[in-house]
């Protein structure tokens, strides 16, 4: 599918008809340093209104990341999946492509027709099936005569020979051993000039290898620095980036990253290093050489004898002079002085004519510059827009071409009728370069489709730098303050993170707000609590969730982003997937709890963002459950203690550790007496964040069940602090970490969300757009808290979701009309649960009845057997268990089997499947478990 400017445009008027009229202006300056620029103010968030993402609007298409996209140029929509990296031919006429989260590894696309010309993967639907699923953070590389394409994967590179028209064949692994439990991680390579030698970082290792392209034989090893992910030779010499930095030295405070120590800063949990090491190639026994440059050393780009440095996690380029290898410049990638972190430069290329382009990942945008010399001064021209979250970039004659990894977001067609945050796209857009004029015009786009506008960030002791004058300032106590640092009625916040649901999974069936009834499948029958605090509290029926997976999803509500480290990483997630404990996972303005740790003010954690836990062996499901039930009656501790800790200095020092991380052996009403006991006696911090686990499902008992328990524990909790001294200043934001196991009608990003405090809107139906961003940026406010990066700077606090005339009642927790134990293979010894029969609600229809388990059909016995055995290889429970580790197609359609007795066909299928022929199913070879 290829979409033009001008269509989009077009699509734009058609489907809104409107106009916003505030317009962003950014003025051009000489960057150096700091980027200067300026905005006329609008409501940064607040422009999105009601607008739906999906949508075509007058900025563009509305996308889950609190953007508008509509790129310069053209675009090629492609549905395989999210681009990890891509290259171009030596010969300019093709383009290899790395996917995941698809139903391909490997695309080719065909620049003279601007089509896909090939997949290669390892679903049925690939059409040069290959061994090895994984890819690497770094791009394919072709040899320089184009007859050979490397791919880098788990554990070596698949050798593809290609053909005359550009497709691949004969595919061949090459194997790079792993080092005990660290796996080779092949990232970037390069071919010498030759093409007898590939030069490969093994990023797993902390070395670069010389391979003979023939045989795969590796010739000669050098030690490098700290996770080495792209290199460039620029004359005779091989650069090497190390996103990890240097070897730590004595008394540098360090963290873990996939088994190594890197320097760390205890605090923000983030890296504090990154080098570029130089191997001399025509004396491959001279030592390696450390260069020093900034954060994330991602992206490498070698010309004329300068080599260019993305540094993304320090949002600039390091200017290295190869004749000298030194730095000599470093170039500010910050278009917007509101905030100084997040834009993340992806890639490098510099034009014939001397015109310095960098893709920023998180602005959805291409910085252009004026360069001569390394040595002088580059000078900003401005930005033009690219799709969602731009990775690559590189010209073929006078053609520029941007690999989007996200595309056009979670709009890949399928035959459900609804939407999944797995429907992923990705897209390849290019353009002629415009005049400076021309790009100058295209700036104040992309400044209005971030929502980038002067004052997003008001303090209480001045304007948003800090050098303003308060003016006497002395404002009025109000839940959401307009600036930062000015009083609230607030003193206590609550978030509490859950799994994986959407909005109409939940409230399809509510009857209020924007739902559809026939993807409830956890409605009033088993989530009565949330119900209840729905009609109590109000309906947030266009809220989204960011991230695609719990990866992603627990670091947009911890550092209101998910950096390019992880996002990168989606091809493998094999040195880290959630990144608790990875210090290369952080961004370097550090997390939620750290900032309002720096404020004074205290935190108490409950599991979030934790990566280890010991418990008894015998503390299974069923005792665990029995355990809370004494707790309950009786008040006394836990007789299975769990100790349950953080890697990162500064939150397991205001953790609770006797609370469960995730692990789908444990009830959330085991957690919930945990938190309880906890509370009473302690009382609440400023912040207090929780994680409740079971509504991912998966573990011991039915899916019912499980969003059950998660529901009673949500409520309980919420109702002991609302019949507490606490209540009348406290607000508890209850929020999905994503909304990846389900389908909804408006898009898979859509998530309840839920805002519940005696200072939030009552009854109400709120269609405005928020989103998880929006989300902490109130938090944010309410708390004094600045800005982590320029995401939630830019967003504006959820100020319409509350009042300054409170309403005192509290909540009264519903009791379960669904059996906690429904499914379970082996009952618990204090018994089964057996709800009460629950009355007619008042003044409304009656509900449906609870679900239970019962056995399935005859017909359907086979194929529950066979996902019974998919389900126990999937590390949902016990020590080793993982979030997503499951292939999220497969497990949505076991949730939705169980959810309907295995008498319903998944939505937009006319059978039940077997887990192998679930479309976008992982089929795992002989060797992999599953």
């Amino acid at each position: 599918m290829q979409v033009t400017r001008r269509r989009v445009q077009k699509e734009s008027h058609a489907i809104l008809g409107r106009r916003i009229g505030r317009r962003a202006t950014l003025a051009t300056a000489c960057i150096t340093a700091v980027c200067v620029a300026t905005g006329t103010a609008f409501a940064a968030t607040g422009q999105f209104g009601t607008d739906q993402v999906g949508q075509v609007y007058e900025n563009g298409l509305l996308v889950s990341g609190d953007q508008y996209i509509a790129p310069y140029g053209d675009r090629l929509v492609i549905n395989s999946g999210k681009i990890m990296a891509s290259r171009v031919s030596p010969d300019g006429t093709h383009l290899a492509a790395s996917v995941a989260d698809g139903d391909a590894t490997l695309v080719i696309v065909d620049l003279k027709t601007n089509k896909v010309q090939q997949r290669a993967g390892t679903n049925k639907a690939d059409e040069l099936r290959i061994k090895n699923k994984s890819v690497g953070q770094a791009a394919p590389v072709y040899s320089p005569d184009g007859k050979q394409l490397w791919l880098g994967q788990l554990d070596g590179y698949t050798r593809f020979t290609v053909n005359a028209d550009g497709s691949l064949a004969d595919p061949v692994e090459v194997k790079i051993a792993a080092d005990g439990a660290k796996h080779a991680l092949a990232s970037g390579a390069v071919f010498s000039a030759d093409g007898k030698t590939v030069y490969a970082a093994v990023n797993g290792q902390n070395r670069v290898v010389a391979i003979d392209a023939a045989t795969g034989e590796i010739k000669r090893s050098w030690a490098v620095g700290n996770a080495p992910r792209e290199l460039a030779q620029v004359g005779n010499k091989l650069y090497v980036g190390n996103e990890g930095g240097r070897t730590p030295e004595a008394g540098d405070d360090t963290l873990n990253s996939y088994g190594t120590q890197v320097p760390a800063d205890l605090d923000t949990g983030a890296a504090v290093s990154g080098t570029v090491s130089v191997i001399e190639l025509e004396d491959q026994d001279a030592p390696v050489e450390s260069i020093d440059v900034g954060l994330h050393p991602t992206a490498l780009y070698g010309k004329n004898g300068v080599l260019f440095v993305a540094d993304t996690g320090s949002d600039q380029v390091s200017v290295i002079d190869s004749k000298h290898d030194k730095v000599v410049q470093r170039i500010s990638t910050k278009p917007w002085p509101e905030a100084s972190v997040g834009y993340e430069p992806t890639a490098i290329t510099l034009t014939d004519d001397g015109r310095l382009l960098v893709t920023l990942g998180r602005a959805n945008a291409v910085a252009v510059y004026r360069f001569k010399t390394a040595q002088e001064p580059v000078s900003y021209v401005g930005l033009l827009p690219t799709d969602y979250f731009p990775a690559e970039i590189a010209t073929v004659g006078n053609r520029v071409l941007v690999s989007n990894t996200r595309g056009i977001d979670a709009r890949r067609p399928n035959s459900t009728g609804a939407h999944n945050t797995h429907d992923t796209t990705s897209s390849l857009t290019w353009f002629t370069l415009p005049s400076d004029k021309e790009i100058r015009s295209q700036t104040d786009k992309v400044f209005r489709q971030n929502g980038w506008t002067n004052g997003s960030v008001k303090t209480a002791n001045g304007n948003s730098n800090g050098n303003g004058n308060g003016n006497g300032h002395k404002a009025k106590a109000v839940p959401v303050p307009e600036r930062i640092g000015d009083p609230s009625t607030i003193k206590h916040v609550f978030l509490i993170v859950k799994e994986n649901r959407t909005f109409d999974q939940l409230f399809g069936d509510l009857g209020k707000g924007n739902g559809d009834p026939k993807l409830a499948q956890f409605g009033e029958a088993v989530t009565p609590n949330q119900h209840a605090l729905a009609r109590q509290f109000g309906v947030y029926d266009n809220t989204y969730d960011i991230g695609t997976n719990s990866a992603e999803g627990h670091n947009w509500l911890m550092q209101a982003d998910n950096p390019e480290y992880t996002e990168s990483s989606a091809g493998e997630y094999e040195r880290s997937y959630d990144t608790e404990d990875d210090a290369l996972g952080h961004q370097r303005s550090g997390f939620l709890w750290t900032g309002v740790q720096a404020t004074g003010k205290d935190v108490r954690d409950f599991g979030e963002f934790h990566k280890s836990v010991t418990k008894p062996a015998d503390a299974t499901w069923q005792n665990l459950y029995c355990d809370a039930k004494t707790m309950d009656a009786t008040g006394k501790p836990t007789a299975y203690p769990l100790n349950s800790s953080s890697p990162i200095p500064s939150l397991n020092s205001v953790s609770v550790p006797g609370y469960p991380l995730f692990d789908l052996d444990v009830p959330d009403m085991y957690r919930y007496q945990i938190w309880k006991q906890d509370f009473e006696q302690n009382g609440p911090a400023a912040l207090n964040m929780l994680w409740l686990s079971s509504d991912h499902t998966g573990g011991p008992s039915s899916p019912a069940a499980s969003v059950a328990d998660n529901d009673l524990a949500t409520g309980k909790i919420i109702d002991e602090i609302s019949h507490s001294e606490y209540w009348k200043d406290s607000a508890i934001f209850v929020v999905e970490d994503d909304s990846q196991a389900g389908l909804d009608h408006v898009d898979g990003h859509r998530a309840p969300i839920q805002v519940v405090s005696p200072w939030a809107q009552h009854g109400a139906v709120d269609s405005r757009y928020y989103s998880q961003i929006t989300m902490i940026r109130t938090i944010e406010q309410i708390l004094g808290v600045h800005p982590m990066n320029q995401k939630d700077s830019a967003a504006t606090p959820m100020a319409t979701a509350f009042t300054d005339k409170p309403d005192f009642t509290p909540f009264n927790a519903v009791p379960n009309r669904t059996s906690l134990t429904d499914g379970l293979k082996t009952q618990p010894t204090c018994g089964p649960d057996v709800p009460a029969p629950a009355a007619a609600p008042a003044n409304r229809a009656a509900v449906a009845p609870a679900p239970t388990t019962v056995a399935p059909p005859a017909a359907q016995q086979g194929v529950a057997a066979q996902w019974d055995q998919w389900k126990n290889n999937q590390h949902l429970t016990g020590p080793n268990a993982k979030p997503d580790r499951a292939n999220p197609a497969q497990l949505n359609h076991l949730t939705w089997y169980q959810t309907h007795n295995w008498t319903q066909p998944y939505p937009g299928e006319s059978t039940i499947l077997a887990p192998n022929d679930v479309p976008g199913a992982y089929i795992p070879s002989a060797e992999n478990d599953g």
